[in-house]
């Protein structure tokens, strides 16, 4: 018996990175795998791998900075498989921009991606369980950053925060309709998306995983499938009763000084 045997798990921003580690451990564990991305090669690619290895799953092209197709995501999800029991907002933006810097088109693309997208999202998932009388669960990606972050991170900060407070808000919104919402605060990860980031606005060389693992307590950074497991773990009826939790998951302890 797997986790989350015969449950619809819909993540977006899933084709790579995180999104793509929590697809791939959410169909290990028995789910029926819906992803989303912007671009149809990595999705159909990971779809192909994990249908390759025995699940079933299927990948919706959708740009979330539009928020009304996160919510067509979701219907296209229903309309496959009769429902949507689990999602994960996964997709996220990180482009830098300080405080001084921002102009109001990137504060609006991360106000897109990383809070508008997952509050519709949400709103049309939860509409599906809600219609059903069905419990579910959600987890939000979200950033120990949200917490305050560098300063070239504003615009992304800004966005994240206020997602924690969507994530609380909706978890006691809907606990009587049985519906769990989590959130996750991780840290520095080693993605797809960071070594590009990395190298695009830090000018880093290929080693740069390397050589931040090296200042790191744990001697590596965050790695996906890690990540992967305990958002499963959150989907599942295993986590039990709890909602409304944002829980840093990192290895800088906040509030800690040297």
């Amino acid at each position: 018996m797997g986790l989350l045997d015969d449950k619809v798990v819909l993540v977006n921003g899933g084709s790579q990175g995180v999104g793509a580690a929590i697809a791939r451990a959410a169909a290990r564990e028995g789910a029926v795998v819906a992803v989303t991305g912007r671009r149809p090669e990595p999705g159909e690619a990971l779809v192909a791998e994990v249908t390759a290895a025995g699940a079933k799953a299927m990948f919706v092209r959708a740009d979330l900075a539009d928020a009304g197709q996160a919510k067509v995501a979701v219907a296209q999800v229903v309309d496959a498989y009769g429902r949507v029991d689990c999602l994960v907002n996964s997709a996220g933006l990180t482009s830098r921009g300080t405080l001084l810097d921002t102009t109001p088109e990137l504060f609006d693309q991360h106000i897109a991606i990383n809070l508008k997208a997952p509050f519709f999202a949400m709103q049309a998932a939860v509409a599906d369980m809600v219609a059903r009388e069905a419990p579910g669960t959600i987890v939000n990606i979200i950033t120990s950053s949200a917490h305050g972050g560098q300063p070239f991170l504003a615009p992304y900060v800004a966005a994240k925060a206020g997602l924690i407070g969507l994530t609380r808000n909706a978890a006691h919104a809907h606990r009587w309709d049985r519906v769990r919402i989590n959130g996750l605060n991780i840290g520095w990860t080693a993605t797809e998306g960071e070594d590009a980031t990395q190298k695009t606005f830090h000018g880093a060389g290929d080693d740069w995983r390397e050589e931040a693992a090296a200042k790191l307590p744990m001697g590596k950074l965050g790695q996906p499938d890690e990540i992967a497991d305990f958002v499963v773990f959150l989907l599942s009826d295993r986590s039990g009763v709890v909602t409304g939790s944002v829980i840093d998951w990192d290895q800088n302890v906040l509030g800690g000084l040297d």
